[in-house]
């Protein structure tokens, strides 16, 4: 006889779960109980967003789901935004929630929620375990359903006395791994499909993305001369120095990347969902009438034709379907020109454009570039400040960028704690605008009681500095809930046991950088720049004077 809490924790570990990210609370005491003994990392966080937001870039990193635990009723809707997260990035993720004991369901009890109608439109799959028994049932199913077609969240709620009960019951073993099926007929027929075009376009994005997957794009792409773009923050599928590389269709969109992708003839769609941000709006290629033929592979038959037609249809997983490309003869010289013409438009958008002030974030940006190793990681949450890494960091190898393509603010910092967690002997850097970062920043004592060691670049303006762009669009003059009372970010490391220091001046971020490293801990450094410098295209002077 063992109690649930136990019960669920062998499941874990019979699923290879090494890590878990958790605040605790009383309604899942057995499952704490369970985790005492077991050899599973409990990282333990200070907020449920930013745990939730953590376990999420452990599934980005891993490919297998990140396993986060969450009390009931306030812990689970602080936790939603990392759902969000794992649900439009398509990241596998299981998340346990306290449930009130199942004799009170009903009475509106102490934080009692309805999970099953709260999280519905936010996961793939939601489900309270009222029985004790069936939990190895309940939890394989749940780990099956998060990697299975495209993957993401799922959330079991746990009735606290369902927890706390005791039961005789077979643990589950995972479910195997589906047979991959042979893709070299499939492989050859798009080939020759692609062969029919002027101008064929890749793009590649999505999940299930390997070290191989990357090499077997870069080989598909380099047999055939193919230019490739690749998805919203999906940067390292490819090595951006590769000659057939053209860029990334992100929300600063390269005017250069959009004229190519309108003169595309046909579209090779390798596991992107070819979304919202990818298409600037629906509006690169139009849903009704593509002015191009699409060959669209995914994993998940119904993300086919979700939103645009497909000429041609592949229900695979993009990197089974890219060891079989890799390994198709190049047929003829390819498409050299039209390459060349993407390659270039890629090279001339990476050409820094000066920015105001005494702190330049392009150099910024570039020093990273050139001086980091290959497979350092780069994590960032959303805000203007992303479009200069975005446009000026040359991504290397796959497993270096970690950024929410669901436009959250926030995650950059927990999502850094879990690399360096995860890879705690390589480079860890989180680029947050100041606004960005005090969304997650409690968890600097995550780090400091759990030993990670990432980086931080706040970039500092005082502002919530997309908003404020937006608002001198639309309401030029009429500034109103955009500007920011900031701490000193640097002091704060310091008061946590990390290592802080504010740069003024562009020539003095590389040495304090340096110093950073060598810290031996975390590191904030605060980077102070200059209010006027919206993006690395605008100006909050240039917009005011319209």
């Amino acid at each position: 006889m063992r109690h649930g809490g136990q019960i669920l924790v062998d499941q874990l570990r019979l699923h290879g779960v090494r890590r878990v990210f958790s605040v605790p609370g009383e309604s899942f005491l057995a499952a704490l109980d369970g985790l005492y003994d077991a050899g599973i990392d409990n990282i333990v966080g200070r907020q449920e967003g930013g745990v939730a937001m953590m376990a999420e870039a452990y599934g980005k990193l891993t490919g297998q789901p990140g396993v986060a635990f969450v009390t009931r009723g306030p812990g689970a809707t602080n936790a939603s935004a990392g759902l969000h997260v794992a649900r439009q990035d398509s990241t596998p993720l299981v998340m346990f929630v306290g449930q009130v004991r199942r004799a009170d369901r009903d009475r509106e009890g102490f934080q009692e929620v309805d999970y099953t109608r709260m999280f519905a439109p936010l996961v793939k799959w939601v489900a309270e375990v009222n029985q004790t028994d069936r939990l190895p049932e309940y939890i394989a199913r749940a780990f099956h359903v998060a990697t299975s077609g495209r993957p993401g969240p799922v959330v079991l709620a746990l009735p606290e006395d369902m927890l706390s009960a005791t039961a005789d019951v077979p643990d589950r073993a995972p479910q195997t791994a589906p047979v991959t099926l042979d893709l070299t007929t499939t492989a050859a027929t798009l080939t020759h499909w692609l062969s029919g075009f002027e101008r064929p376009l890749i793009i590649a994005g999505g999940p299930h993305w390997s070290p191989q997957a990357a090499a077997d794009l870069q080989s598909f792409a380099d047999n055939h001369t193919l230019p490739v773009a690749l998805g919203f923050r999906r940067q390292d599928y490819m090595d951006n120095r590769h000659r057939c590389y053209a860029g990334d269709l992100n929300v600063g969109l390269n005017p250069a990347l959009g004229d190519v992708v309108r003169q595309a003839d046909a579209l090779l769609v390798l596991g992107s969902r070819l979304g919202d941000i990818e298409t600037q709006g629906f509006t690169l290629i139009d849903p009704h009438a593509p002015h191009c033929a699409i060959a669209h592979v995914h994993a998940d038959a119904d993300e086919i034709a979700h939103v645009f037609p497909a000429d041609l249809a592949v229900t695979a997983k993009a990197p089974d379907l890219l060891a079989a490309l890799a390994d198709q003869p190049a047929t003829g010289t390819g498409w050299p020109d039209w390459t060349r013409q993407a390659r270039a438009a890629y090279d001339g958008w990476r050409t820094p454009q000066t920015t105001p002030g005494d702190v330049k974030l392009e150099a910024v940006i570039k020093h990273l570039s050139d001086t980091l190793p290959e497979d350092a990681i780069l994590t960032n949450g959303a805000g203007n400040y992303a479009a200069f890494l975005h446009r000026y960091y040359v991504f290397k190898s796959h497993g270096t960028q970690l950024a929410p393509t669901s436009g959250s603010m926030g995650y950059g910092f927990p999502a850094a704690i879990s690399a360096s967690l995860e890879h705690p002997g390589r480079t860890v850097v989180c680029l947050a605008g100041d606004g960005c970062f005090q969304m997650t920043l409690n968890e600097l004592s995550t780090a400091a009681q759990h030993g990670a060691t990432p980086i931080v670049i706040v970039v500092n303006n005082g502002r919530y500095g997309t908003i404020r762009m937006h608002q001198e669009k639309t309401y030029p003059g009429r500034v109103s809930g955009t500007m920011l009372a900031n701490p000193d970010f640097a002091a704060l490391a310091r008061s946590y046991g990390g290592y802080g220091e504010t740069v003024r001046h562009t020539d003095d971020f590389a040495p304090a950088f340096t110093r950073a490293q060598n810290s031996g801990t975390f590191a904030v450094i605060d980077l102070i720049v200059d209010e006027d410098a919206l993006s690395p295209t605008l100006t909050l002077s240039g917009l005011a004077r319209g």
